[in-house]
């Protein structure tokens, strides 16, 4: 029973309500009218603001100041005449968020050539104004298009879909399967050798963590959907200067797979009971277990 609570599947799901229900009562489900908006303080004239929280919140980002002042003849006082000097400001901050704008850009490649050649040669030379590589060649990708559609999907957790509609409503025309075209072609020309450096580098570390998880793919030629698959994970330990999770995905979970990934690997390998690891060459490789499943186990 330990074990189930520990490692067993669990729901999400909030307790008396089905998940469906809470989708779009969010803002009324989190919201908390007796808790004050954070403060601003008004500042006289060569008062020095002290520095809280929302400062604090906002000092990443650019300011632009927006000044309310009157002309010399609205500052005219009542009582005397004379004017009207300034004596103070009171801010008021404010959050403005500008929505992604979306442009057609032509690059435009001049060619040239010499008229004198022309008329006078059976050679005409021709040059062309350098210009920048496409980033997929006869694509309308570009290098920030990319970038959002994969930051929107792998950050921010929003399928293509769902992108493909928001476009929609930019009045562009970008289908889902353009996008998958872009992203796996970006991925096969530029990342991979990201990829093949990080696991290099991953793999002169003296302490690793590696575990396995099921994974589900729809359409895979000659499996069905329902078939199990695994999404090997190694990483770097909490005491390496660098941070690196590598995923690799394999079809089974057959013992091969870590012992191709770590045959250039040697030190401590962090893991839990699963037999596989503890089958790995052990005059390159120590396998040490993990806490909480050993806990279990006595536990049990």
């Amino acid at each position: 029973m330990s074990k189930r609570r520990q490692f067993g599947s669990s729901s999400e799901q909030t307790p008396g309500q089905l998940y469906f229900e809470n989708i779009f009562n969010e803002a009324e489900d989190q919201s908390d009218l007796s808790l004050p908006e954070p403060s601003y303080e008004e500042i006289e004239y060569k008062r020095k603001k002290r520095k809280g929280k929302r400062k604090e919140d906002l000092s990443g980002l650019p300011v632009e100041r927006i000044d309310y002042e009157k002309s010399e003849s609205e500052r005219i006082c009542p009582e005397c005449g004379e004017l009207m000097h300034d004596i103070g400001v009171t801010i008021r901050d404010e959050l403005e968020l500008i929505p992604a704008r979306v442009i057609h850009k032509e690059h435009a490649v001049h060619a040239y050539g010499c008229k004198k050649c022309e008329n006078n040669s059976d050679c005409t030379p021709i040059v062309k104004a350098e210009a920048p590589a496409p980033l997929i060649r006869g694509s309308l990708a570009s290098p920030s298009a990319v970038a959002h559609i994969a930051t929107q999907k792998y950050i921010n957790c929003m399928p293509l879909y769902r992108q493909e509609k928001g476009f929609i409503y930019d009045n562009v025309n970008l289908s889902r399967q353009t996008m998958a075209n872009w992203l796996i072609n970006c991925a096969e020309n530029y990342l991979v050798a990201v990829y093949r450096l990080l696991i290099s580098s991953l793999l002169k570390e003296d302490v690793l963590h590696a575990d396995e998880t099921t994974v589900q793919v729809l359409n895979e030629a000659g499996r069905s959907a329902q078939s199990k698959s695994y999404e090997w994970l190694y990483r770097t330990s909490g005491y390496a200067e660098r941070a690196i999770v590598i995923y690799k995905y394999e079809e089974t979970r057959r013992q091969e797979y870590p012992k191709m990934f770590l045959k250039d690997f040697k030190g401590y390998l962090h893991t839990d009971g699963y037999q596989a690891y503890h089958k790995l060459p052990r005059d390159r490789i120590t396998v040490v277990g993990c806490w909480s499943h050993s806990c279990s186990q006595v536990l049990v």
